[in-house]
């Protein structure tokens, strides 16, 4: 069957039948889930439809348990409207130690991305960092277990009413949700005749180029384009990543859905230059657009952005860590996210569009034998730490990318944004 035939099949499919597909990658693929495996599930509200067919399919595979958490947009503006003060340097532990030792004990994790990316513009951004410092510091047991990939965890996105306006914001509501619908269908190649066998040949061509990259041994790269010349040196030991891993718990996943990125781990004192966002941000509630940042041994000296500045500052002051960091991923213009020309304003999505860095943890799988390591041992190779963990697009059509050797001499990896 060709493409063609393929995406025209699948459009002749209903919404159910469409969400019942991606329902079955985020669970054979995504989260490769094994039969007795629990599985704890975040997704907002709007999200139910998605969330529903994925328990389904969840136990179809064999799950224990599946238990979901749901997050309502108009419960969380209520509390920046009526609650006290205290409120906004608190989290539940309790709760996240809890969800942490459901990880210990084999539970798999799955996020359902979609919430309203500017639910949080308007608010006071001294409350929304508070707020969000509280979270990172209660839910880092669960946050390591992830980013040292002890588990197997996947995120996929679910169109919400609140999301589409946003992306397409000169249409009808429900025309909107239509398209944002599409647009995750086809980003997360359900389109397909077999998505399965799809994301296996897709997964086979990153790892490729992962191998390429791991073969030349690259000690920097230099990023270099309009308001960008930025040299971000790579950890001691360093290893690209790609497509699917194998969890600590010996699960082979798929960690997002979509994806399209190679990346690896920075060295946290050996980044230098400015660069400049290519796509807006949208953290937790706000948007922070055209950001730009100026970096002197590993650590951000200088930040502006014309919109959410005062987040942005805030977010870097997290801790000492927040200003360095934590990734670098290379992802061509020519990445079917990139050429559908749709700003998703969601990291999950924006990020697989662009090449990107990461300010905060590092993954330590990106490190020879990380895995095995404290933190100590993981800070002498270069890997940072840090209570965040937060992607921005900084790749376009006009980025070039050249890979420095240890010697000093460039080779040049993109041109104008795609692989050479």
């Amino acid at each position: 069957m060709s493409v063609a035939e393929a995406v025209k099949k699948f459009d002749e499919l209903t919404l159910d039948e469409k969400l019942d597909r991606l329902a079955e990658v985020a669970v054979k693929v995504g989260l490769g889930l094994k039969a007795g495996q629990e599985l704890i599930m975040t997704a907002p509200m709007d999200a139910l439809p998605l969330a529903r067919r994925i328990t389904e399919q969840a136990y179809k595979a064999g799950a224990l348990l599946v238990t979901t958490f749901y997050g309502d947009d108009p419960s969380v503006l209520a509390r920046y409207q009526y609650a006290p003060d205290a409120s906004f340097d608190y989290a539940p532990a309790w709760l996240q130690d809890g969800i942490a030792n459901g990880f210990r004990s084999g539970a798999a994790r799955l996020a359902i991305a979609g919430a309203n990316p500017a639910l949080l513009s308007k608010q006071d951004p001294t409350k929304v960092s508070r707020t969000n410092v509280a979270a990172s510091k209660a839910g880092k047991p669960a946050m390591e277990l992830i980013t040292r990939h002890e588990i197997n965890w996947t995120i996929v996105a679910a169109a919400t009413p609140e999301w589409a306006k946003l992306v397409f914001p000169d249409d009808l509501e429900h025309i909107a949700l239509a398209k944002l619908w599409e647009a995750i269908f086809a980003s997360s190649r359900i389109n397909v005749d077999d998505p399965v066998a799809e994301w296996k040949q897709h997964g086979k061509h990153l790892k490729q180029r992962v191998d390429l990259l791991n073969a030349k041994r690259f000690s920097a790269l230099r990023f270099k384009g309009p308001g960008t010349d930025l040299k971000v040196g790579l950890a001691d030991d360093h290893l690209w990543a790609g497509g699917g891993t194998t969890a600590g718990n010996g699960v082979y996943c798929q960690p997002n859905i979509p994806t399209e990125e190679c990346f690896t781990t920075p060295h946290k004192d050996r980044v230098d230059g400015t660069v400049r966002a290519t796509k807006p941000l949208s953290h937790q509630g706000t948007l922070i657009e055209n950001i730009a940042v100026r970096f002197e041994a590993g650590k951000i000296v200088e930040a502006t952005a014309t919109a959410g500045e005062d987040v942005l500052n805030r977010l870097i002051s997290t801790d000492e860590g927040a200003r360095r960091l934590g990734e670098v991923a290379l992802v061509p213009h020519n990445s079917p996210i990139a050429q559908s020309g749709i700003l998703f304003w969601n990291t999950l999505f924006d990020e697989n569009a662009a090449s990107h860095i990461a300010l905060g943890q590092a993954y330590s799988t990106c490190i020879l034998g990380g895995e095995k390591m404290d933190s100590a041992q993981l800070a002498a190779l270069g890997a940072n730490e840090s209570l965040i963990h937060v992607d921005w697009m900084i790749g376009s059509a006009e980025i070039d990318v050249d890979g420095i050797a240890a010697d000093g001499t460039a080779e040049p990896l993109m041109r104008k944004g795609a692989w050479v």
